[in-house]
């Protein structure tokens, strides 16, 4: 998910009571929510679609999650050190207790996972043990109700605690909608993508911007994926492009192409369609779009399309 929906999450986690665990708790939530997108500094060293195999994975594992809120929690308790020796330590703030400290780190790292895991890009829940992807095909990457719904709990509760109430409950009643929400989407994409499977295809259920109750649906396999929008009905699947290319034999391509191996080893939904000058173009249907080369695609100038039958 995006970093404001991995943000609200942490802020929310604390005002539903675990900010009073210790001092700095609620910096602990946020940031430890958005700490495994560390790995977003690829983007400095890697090109191309080399950055799609490297995302979501040895950061978003098992290891960093213990071993991120460490690193987080000391620094934390530093911070707090530091400013207590120059005597600008706020007096409002509770002792810093490390223990509670790494403990909330890791619930904000914790959530970070199961949000990324809820959309169709998927998630390498257990590298490096293990390099499978996980998809939960719930929520589109970026959800306006589920900002709605994070935002209006934290701010009734921050309301209800500046005047000397008791603000732990809005927060609480915020993280039950959300669970609920996610869990009504959960289904949503479950039945349409029941409804739409063939045996021997995939059907992928991908969440559309806004009207989170519709679907796109993708179904197929390399040679023929097909796209359905549930808008106004189920009308017929219909090609996902007008040129496809029977799938090459990439293997040995594979070896020597840095792009090509990357862009296979993460792609979900891959398939070929014919470049304007009769090679290959690979594309992943998740995230097609014939206007124009992006990054969820590679170039295989040296491979021609070759009709299918």
């Amino acid at each position: 998910m995006d970093n404001l929906t991995h943000s609200l999450v942490g802020a929310v986690l604390g005002q539903a009571g675990l900010k009073r665990t210790t001092g700095l708790a609620m910096p602990a939530l946020i940031i430890g929510a958005n700490l495994p997108d560390v790995d977003a500094a690829c983007f400095f060293w890697l090109e191309g679609t080399e950055h799609l195999a490297f995302r979501r994975g040895i950061t978003h594992g098992p290891p960093a999650l213990v071993l991120l809120p460490l690193i987080l929690a000391g620094l934390l308790w530093a911070f707090d050190r530091w400013q207590e020796r120059r005597g600008t330590r706020p007096e409002a703030r509770l002792p810093v207790r490390f223990g509670w400290l790494y403990a909330m780190a890791f619930v904000g790292c914790l959530s970070h996972p199961f949000f990324d895991w809820l959309n169709v890009y998927g998630i390498r829940l257990l590298e490096p043990f293990s390099s499978q992807w996980f998809y939960g095909d719930t929520l589109f990457i970026i959800d306006p109700w589920l900002w709605a719904m994070l935002i209006g709990a934290v701010w009734w509760s921050r309301r209800r605690e500046k005047v000397g109430a008791e603000w732990s409950r809005p927060a609480q009643v915020g993280l039950a909608a959300m669970l609920v929400y996610i869990g009504v989407n959960g289904v949503i994409s479950w039945a349409d993508a029941r409804a739409s499977s063939v045996s021997g295809e995939t059907a992928i259920a991908s969440p559309v911007p806004l009207v989170f109750w519709q679907r796109e649906m993708i179904l197929g396999n390399r040679n023929d994926w097909s796209l359905r929008s549930n808008e106004g009905g189920f009308p017929p699947f219909r090609p996902i492009t007008e040129q496809p290319c029977a799938w090459p034999d990439l293997t040995e391509a594979r070896r020597t192409n840095s792009q090509l191996d990357a862009f296979l080893f993460w792609s979900r939904a891959p398939f070929a369609t014919r470049a304007p000058d009769g090679s290959v173009i690979l594309y992943d249907a998740r995230y097609y779009d014939p206007r124009a080369r992006d990054r969820f695609s590679v170039a295989l100038p040296d491979v021609t399309c070759e009709s299918l039958p």
